[in-house]
């Protein structure tokens, strides 16, 4: 076997239809293969050498629910948000229809109470593993991250509406049909809101990236450095989309063994697209950290394909601040988070 030099935690072994590609998490071990015999194999190898349980075909794995058909590949967490919803006495709430208020604004210094540390520590640590399989719930986990130190009444407030959104979307999650084989094409979207935090001003970046019309990979996170302006938020977050370009498609190439397609990176600013390809702009750019300047390399190496797409096409959106309930729902379907049930 070959140590995937992208995902430290993936072998693979053989080429073409041979290809056994093994993931492991401590003592658990997700085998897969182009063909079944060549993973049968390989469990047998394992026996002889290890005390070890052959679980059959993957059906529940680290709290994530594995259903397989002939055509698709469900995955959802239902269980493990029944069990929080529990751990919060919140198991008969009446659900509500959007994880946030639109438009809602917190601050760490707010004027109600203190709540107990420790339990929405708790809570807050639930909900961010559950987004392993709900990307709908990814900006509103992170934005209640931010007052672990000091949760007050209104804090622990967002974080109930979100627990009863959860209530009423319970058996949502993912849906991974067959892909036919060359079908490798890697589309991301990467947005950003304008000094969003009410505290120190920051934005936050939204990205996500579909593999065949379907989202595998996706990031709401507040930025590190200040932004001066939507062009230079909506740069920063394309440098950040283009990291994770970059290593998505070493990924997919260590995983199938054949070279993917150019990743497409899609924008809706047309000031920080004509600054990822043309450095003209240097008097506004020239104080942006040198770190964020790796989109402008991609794009003169051709690593990746940058566009434009409009607000409306933005599927980023969703990761970078509270929306209404109807523009909420209508992403939340385009990003595939469907109900499993």
């Amino acid at each position: 076997f070959v140590r995937c030099t992208s995902e430290h935690g993936m072998y693979t072994r053989g080429k073409g239809l041979s290809r056994v590609v093994v993931g492991i998490y401590v003592d658990d071990l997700i085998i897969t293969g182009a063909k079944e015999g060549g993973v049968e194999a390989f469990k047998e190898e394992m026996k002889r050498l290890f005390r070890m349980s052959d679980l059959g075909l993957l059906s529940y794995y680290l709290g994530i629910e594995v259903r397989q058909s002939k055509t698709a590949i469900t995955l959802g967490q239902a269980a493990y948000a029944r069990k929080m919803l529990q751990k919060a006495n919140m198991a008969g709430c009446n659900p509500c229809h959007a994880p946030m208020e639109a438009r809602l604004k917190l601050s760490k210094e707010g004027t109600t109470t203190l709540v107990n540390v420790t339990e929405y520590r708790s809570l807050v640590g639930s909900l961010r593993y559950l987004v392993h399989t709900r990307p709908d719930i990814s900006f509103v986990v992170g934005f209640v991250s931010r007052f672990m130190e000091k949760p007050r009444q209104e804090h622990m407030a967002a974080v109930k509406h979100l627990l009863r959104y959860i209530a009423g979307t319970i058996e949502f999650g993912l849906v991974y049909p067959k892909l036919s084989r060359g079908d490798n094409s890697l589309i991301g979207y990467s947005d950003s809101d304008l000094g969003g935090d009410t505290d120190d001003r920051k934005s936050t970046t939204g990205i996500i990236f579909f593999l065949g019309q379907k989202a595998v990979s996706w990031q709401s996170q507040k930025q590190r450095v200040v932004a001066l302006s939507s062009c230079e938020a909506e740069y920063i977050a394309g440098a950040g989309a283009a990291c994770q370009a970059v290593w998505l498609t070493r990924l997919l190439k260590d995983i199938t063994g054949d070279d993917p397609q150019k990743p497409q990176l899609k924008m809706d600013n047309m000031s920080a697209i004509a600054l990822s390809k043309n450095p003209v702009l240097h008097d506004r750019s020239k104080h942006i950290d040198t770190k964020f300047h790796f989109i402008r390399e991609c794009m003169d190496k051709g690593t990746i394909l940058l566009e434009y797409a409009s607000s409306q096409e933005q599927l980023a959106d969703l990761m970078t601040k509270a929306l209404g309930r109807s523009r909420f729902c209508e992403l939340r379907e385009l990003i595939g988070v469907v109900n499993l049930g």
